[in-house]
C-alpha cells in the first residue's frame, strides 16, 4: 500500500520560504499523480495543489497560487512542494496523496493511505 513520508516542514517567519517534500513507499508514482494537502487547527483538510503523472500539469488553490510550486521527482519517487512569500493562515499540518489523475478540480480518485504530515508554521 502506497504511504508517503512528508518532511521539510518548520517554522518560518512571515514572508519566508520553505520546500516540503513527500517520498513514496509501497509503490511506484510515476504513473500517478499526486497532491498536497493541508489542515489547520480546527479546520477541514483541504487540498492545495497537484501535480498529474508526468509533470506537464499543475492545479493550485486560489489562496497560494503564485505562492506556491509544485514539482516532482519520478526517479526519486518524491513530490515537492515549494512555499514562498508564507502568511500566517499557511500554517497547518501539510501532506501529501496519490490519485489516478489531477486535473481543474483537483486529484480524482485518492488512493493512498495518510502519512504523518509536517508541520508548518509560519509567525512572527
Amino acid at each position: 500500500q502506497l504511504q508517503f513520508v512528508e518532511s521539510g516542514g518548520g517554522l518560518v517567519q512571515p514572508g519566508g520560504s520553505l520546500t516540503l517534500s513527500c517520498k513514496g513507499s509501497g509503490y511506484l508514482l510515476d504513473h500517478s499523480a499526486v497532491g498536497w494537502f493541508r489542515q489547520a487547527p480546527g479546520k477541514e483538510r483541504e487540498e492545495i495543489s497537484c501535480i498529474n503523472s508526468d509533470g506537464r500539469f499543475q492545479n493550485y488553490r486560489n489562496s497560494v497560487k503564485d505562492r506556491f510550486t509544485i514539482s516532482r521527482d519520478n526517479a526519486r519517487n518524491t513530490c515537492y512542494l515549494q512555499m514562498t512569500s508564507l502568511q500566517e493562515e499557511d500554517t497547518a499540518i501539510y501532506y501529501c496523496a496519490a490519485a489516478n489523475a489531477c486535473g481543474f478540480s483537483g486529484l480524482r480518485d485518492p488512493f493512498s493511505l495518510w502519512g504523518q504530515g509536517t508541520q508548518v508554521t509560519v509567525s512572527s
